[in-house]
């Protein structure tokens, strides 16, 4: 199976080729540049050097959230666009579970997490076999820390974010939270596309964003219609 992987879910950017199991190709950005109007040169550029047509491509996966609205959005709809067209099935990843999949030799239990401001977070916890011991939430990350006192194994905490939390974490768990090196923090597309080829695709028009709450301005609409 080939497969096109696409993260456009956070801060960094990554598309990633991989046939018959084989990464061909991978290309992961992380810096402060518009996703919507990189990601097709990108992958245009990625299937160029990997010798890989459109109609080489039996399924496209896609980090389809939670993380940065308009970023779910642009990888969405890219690859529901392009899987549209090639009549080829796309499949959506968790974009906590392609952070957490960094994680999979380590011997305990996974927490990826997102920022998403105001002390909270997006994130759940998983096994080494990747495996949901915890539901993927949007919880206060003090509350969330308090959940996981009681966790029976050591913790590997990955996230993009993570020097924003690295003194709470550790100040809460204390040896039980275990953060490695920077280069384990970044989803890697490639694994994105790995899980997505393992996983049941769904029609193109049933995969929507997983955003784990609704975006602000349509919280402070529907607070608007409520009054009325």
């Amino acid at each position: 199976m080939n497969v096109l992987a696409i993260d456009t879910s956070n801060y960094v950017m990554g598309v990633a080729v991989v046939k018959e199991g084989i990464v061909t190709g991978e290309l992961v950005t992380n810096i402060k540049k518009n996703h919507s109007i990189r990601l097709m040169p990108a992958i245009d550029q990625l299937m160029s050097e990997t010798a890989t047509k459109p109609e080489d491509l039996d399924r496209i996966a896609v980090a389809h959230g939670p993380g940065s609205y308009t970023g779910v959005r642009i990888g969405l709809t890219t690859a529901k666009t392009m899987a549209w067209s090639l009549q080829i099935p796309v499949v959506g990843v968790s974009s906590l579970e392609a952070v957490a999949r960094q994680g999979e030799l380590f011997s305990g239990y996974v927490c990826p997490f997102f920022d998403a401001r105001r002390g909270l977070v997006y994130t759940g916890l998983y096994d080494s076999n990747m495996e949901i011991l915890k539901a993927e939430t949007n919880i206060l990350m003090e509350s969330w820390l308090d959940q996981l006192k009681g966790m029976d194994e050591p913790i590997l905490f990955l996230s993009q974010d993570i020097g924003a939390f690295e003194e709470s974490i550790k100040d809460g768990l204390g040896e039980k939270a275990v953060i490695p090196s920077a280069a384990y923090h970044y989803a890697r597309p490639s694994l994105v596309a790995l899980a997505g080829a393992a996983k049941q695709p769904v029609g193109t028009h049933e995969l929507v964003p997983n955003y784990l709450r609704i975006p602000e301005a349509e919280a402070k609409w529907l607070a608007q219609q409520e009054k009325k």
